[in-house]
């Protein structure tokens, strides 16, 4: 059939105009090797970034071990490793450890997209005789054309794809393209692409949309099927933001009453095995290879690591209850399974090594960096990789553990490949990260959606992490504040400087070494300890029972739950209720890990809550300006910890817990936490079925902290009001399980640390009581 002629036999049939489509490239004369060579390159299109982007092999080493590192640079730079100094905002402070030869600038480009390769591509004569797809799929809201199923032709492509209106298309070689009605978005659909008879006609949800003859095809190229892009120049673009459930392909035409009994079992049965080519039912729910149920064994490799556990057209993840806790993903026979794919999906950069340096054994442990200083637009930059530095093995430990909130790190790196700041410049960092150097690079986090709107669940240790630089504040010049790594070194430099011996770990640290926390006198969980794993959770727990000791300079702690990949590469988080921080478009269903199959969101719900371990559950959280942190209010000051062994000096309603005179640094602020009686006090709807627990016995209230700002969050994450204003607890408590628990109660108690003798006498005194004793 000639071009004319087809055309004007869409429009009669009303199946939408003919759209241009650009070929593909024909590998004309590839050798069977070349050929080999191309498949095993085929990765999503590369983006070139500029400036300096890095990161290290892991972000936790120990001293003795190599460490490798992933730099690149669209302009000359030096690199050093430095060893963070104790004048926390004077970088010329820090130990210079090690500085690296010059070497040319390498642009190495980011590849992000999850996509599925089917190595086993379909037969050239496929397109000659009749055949069908069919596959359920809930598109987001990317507005540009996205491909579902494809595979390169002699002649362009043949596939399925979605305009930026999402309706669907299906392409035949270069010229040959049918528009059909758009699909909804997060809302799924069952699309069948039937042809009998040398017509080619589509159904969605069971209704055929049109009938149009095929005319002449093209054959297909011996290249992989891809499921989720189209591969064109030797890479994969038009990367897909949906869920794909049960995509199955058959080298014969399918009935209507095979149509309509696929619609109806929604995912749920295997499809018939007549004809059958490829088919992937996604029941695997983890790892990154998926099974053919047909005889041809077309086994799928994901790319860039898809997301599992999100349910099937059969299940709506709204239906699940919050509260209660008895759901089980893996006895619903109703849930089904897809594959979320996303566009900007990237957890590994996937760069060469640039740098090499062995950590030497006689190291200090502590918080280091890759510092690469640069020039850019005539001016000095900067970029900082953070890394800890942990003690050997066999080295002798102190008898204080300091645990680094390094999940929380990564958790609010929206923006890994941020443009490079002036050196000196504080990075003013919210949830929303830096600015993008390329609109085009990934910038999603635990409080960014995927581009395309699809909840985040999982982020990468292998990419470069800037929002734990030390130079990343969280509020105004005014202030100083910081609550990541910056925020915690105000705690640790105080420490140094008083002369107590500490371990430094990260959060991964103790997720895979419990025992690090064997013959230690007390740890020390410090800053915005807020996302947890279960490993740590229970490691604590037990060393505590165990008659262990907590000292805890942390607000919002113990919030959210993680899990990570065997590898330490990869932390899982799913997060419900964008009110709190939660992902919008996420339910209840969907919040079950891929990586255990348990439920995630908050550790409360999912029966670890902090208040069961370290005697304080948050509260709620606020704004940072000076006038709305807050202060402690002293309470009890005729207990032990305030006499012993030094007198602190504190009367009953007198503020401590701010900088002399009563400014900055202030300790309440900006993220809290408040004991389990004083949370049911100011929840006043308990949703039904649900019995808010006892608090344990034994806490004592030592001080409040107090807030201007009142509002408050209760014990079902309903907005509230705390009465007279107190956001903030200070407790002892000798755990009736076993333990000692100091708990400051907020974020910023190390910051109001390094400023009020009141506070550090207490502190003090609280080191003493639990063992840990200064040098001298």
């Amino acid at each position: 059939m000639n071009e004319p002629s087809r055309r004007s036999l869409l429009k009669g049939v009303g199946l939408g105009a003919l759209a241009a489509v650009t070929p593909g490239m024909a590998a004309v004369g590839q050798s069977e090797e070349a050929a080999e060579v191309a498949r095993e390159a085929l990765r999503p299109r590369a983006i070139s970034l500029s400036g300096i982007h890095a990161y290290a092999s892991a972000h936790s080493v120990a001293a003795g071990e190599k460490l490798e590192v992933f730099v690149s640079a669209s302009m000359p730079y030096k690199l050093s490793i430095v060893r963070l100094g104790q004048a926390i905002d004077d970088p010329s402070k820090d130990e210079l450890v090690h500085a690296f030869e010059s070497v040319p600038p390498r642009i190495q480009p980011i590849r992000p997209g999850s996509c599925v390769i089917v190595e086993k591509g379909l037969p050239p004569e496929f397109l000659k005789s009749d055949f069908a797809i069919q596959f359920w799929l809930r598109p987001f809201l990317t507005q540009e054309r996205q491909a579902i199923i494809t595979q390169a032709t002699k002649d362009g492509e043949f596939g399925l794809c979605i305009s930026d209106k999402k309706e669907v298309q299906v392409t035949l070689g270069s010229n040959f393209q049918l528009t059909f009605p758009a699909l909804p978005t997060i809302a799924w659909t069952h699309v069948v692409l039937n042809c009998l008879g040398g017509k080619v006609a589509l159904w969605l949800d069971g209704k055929k949309f049109g009938s149009a003859a095929l005319g002449e095809v093209p054959e297909l190229e011996d290249k992989p099927l891809i499921l989720g892009g189209r591969q064109m120049n030797g890479e994969i673009d038009l990367l897909l933001d949906a869920d794909l459930a049960q995509p199955a392909i058959y080298a014969r035409g399918l009935t209507e009453v095979e149509v309509e009994a696929l619609y109806q079992a929604r995912a749920l049965k295997s499809p018939p095995a007549e004809g059958l080519l490829g088919c992937w039912m996604l029941e695997e729910e983890q790892g990154a290879v998926l099974a053919d149920s047909s005889p041809h064994s077309r086994q799928g490799k994901i790319l860039n690591n898809a997301m599992w556990m999100i349910g099937g057209p059969s299940f709506d993840g709204r239906n699940v209850a919050r509260f209660g806790n008895q759901y089980d993903p893996a006895k619903d026979s109703l849930r089904g399974h897809s594959l979320r794919l996303a566009s900007d999906a990237l957890y590994d950069a996937g760069w060469e090594v640039t740098h090499e340096f062995s950590i030497p054994a006689a190291a200090r442990p502590g918080l280091y960096c890759v510092r690469a200083d640069f020039e850019s637009d005539g001016k000095p930059r900067v970029h900082y990789t953070t890394f800890l530095v942990r003690k050997g093995a066999g080295a002798e430990r102190a008898p204080l553990l300091v645990l680094c909130s390094s999940n929380t790190w990564l958790a609010y790196n929206s923006t890994p490949f941020a443009k490079n700041l002036e050196a000196g410049q504080p990075w003013f960092s919210s949830t929303a990260g830096g600015v993008n150097v390329d609109p085009r690079a990934p910038a999603y986090s635990c409080y960014l959606n995927h581009r395309g709107g699809q909840p985040a669940y999982q982020f990468g240790t292998r990419m470069p992490w800037p929002v734990a630089g030390p130079n990343v504040w969280y509020s105004g010049p005014e202030m100083g504040y910081s609550h990541l790594m910056r925020g915690e070194r105000f705690t640790h430099v105080w420490l140094e400087q008083n002369g107590y011996d500490f371990d430094l770990v990260l959060d991964i640290d103790l997720h895979r070494d419990p025992a690090l926390l064997r013959d230690r006198k007390a740890i020390l969980i410090n800053g915005h300890s807020e996302y947890w794993s279960k490993e740590c959770y229970q490691a604590v727990d037990q060393y505590l029972c165990a008659g262990g000791a907590a000292i805890v300079f942390s607000g919002n702690t113990m919030f959210w739950r993680v899990s990570f990949n065997p590898e330490g590469t990869m932390m899982e988080c799913r997060k419900f209720d964008n009110r709190i921080g939660g992902m919008t478009h996420a339910t209840i269903g969907e919040l079950y890990h891929a990586q255990d199959g348990k439920r995630g969101s908050l550790m409360r719900e999912c029966g670890m809550p902090a208040w069961e371990a370290v005697g304080l559950e948050c509260d709620g959280w606020g704004g940072i300006t000076p006038p709305e942190f807050g202060v402690y209010h002293a309470e009890l000051t005729e207990h032990f910890l305030f006499k012993q062994p030094n007198e602190v000096g504190l009367k009953s309603g007198e503020t401590f817990g701010h900088a002399p005179g009563g400014g900055v640094p202030k300790a309440i602020g900006h993220e809290w936490d408040v004991r389990l009686s004083r949370l049911k006090s100011y929840t006043a709807k308990i949703p039904a079925g649900v019995t808010l627990p006892d608090e344990p016995q034994g806490i004592v209230t030592l001080a409040r902290g107090v807030r201007t700002q009142t509002h408050a969050l209760d014990f079902f994450t309903e907005p509230t009001t705390a009465p007279d204003g107190t956001v903030a607890e200070m407790i002892y408590w000798e755990r009736p399980r076993g333990g000692r628990v100091f708990h400051g109660g907020a974020i910023a108690v190390g910051w109001a640390l390094s400023a009020d003798p009141k506070l550090q006498a207490l502190v003090k005194n609280v080191l003493e009581c639990f063992g840990v004793k200064a040098r001298g």
